[in-house]
């Protein structure tokens, strides 16, 4: 496996694709906890049509999924133990700051410290396993 700048550049999209839409999926959800059925099946059965008929959270779940399937291409070229972590952490990352861009709550020092050390982390695993692939090649 390779690794390149496109490569962690697919994976960052990845994360905002994931991150940016999770505030927005948690907006659109709102009103299925009114949803009520006589059995757990038929309960089910009225929340999946209720999300699969809002827009406003059909939307960005497809957008969601779209990340999923650009990670699903991603991972073909790109080292696991690299993919796993930079995504799933920018995905925390992305998801606090548009929950902040859309006033969910304010952010907390702790989570700007959070911030920095997952971007601290993910800038250092990829420099590792960029040095890494280069010793290999020789150069």
């Amino acid at each position: 496996m390779t690794l390149t700048l496109e490569s962690i550049l697919l994976l960052v999209l990845v994360a905002i694709f994931w991150g940016a839409t999770n505030p927005f999926m948690k907006k659109g959800a709102v009103g299925i906890e009114e949803v009520k059925a006589k059995s757990g099946f038929m309960q089910l059965l009225q929340e999946i049509k209720f999300l699969f008929t809002n827009y406003k959270y059909m939307g960005p779940f497809l957008i969601n999924q779209c990340g999923s399937v650009l990670y699903y291409f991603t991972l073909q070229t790109t080292d696991l133990s690299l993919a796993v972590p930079v995504a799933n952490s920018l995905t925390f990352l992305c998801t606090a700051i548009t929950g902040k861009i859309l006033g969910e709550s304010k952010i907390h020092k702790n989570t700007y410290i959070g911030i920095f050390l997952i971007l601290c982390g993910t800038t250092l695993c990829c420099f590792d396993k960029m040095n890494a692939i280069q010793a290999e090649s020789g150069l």
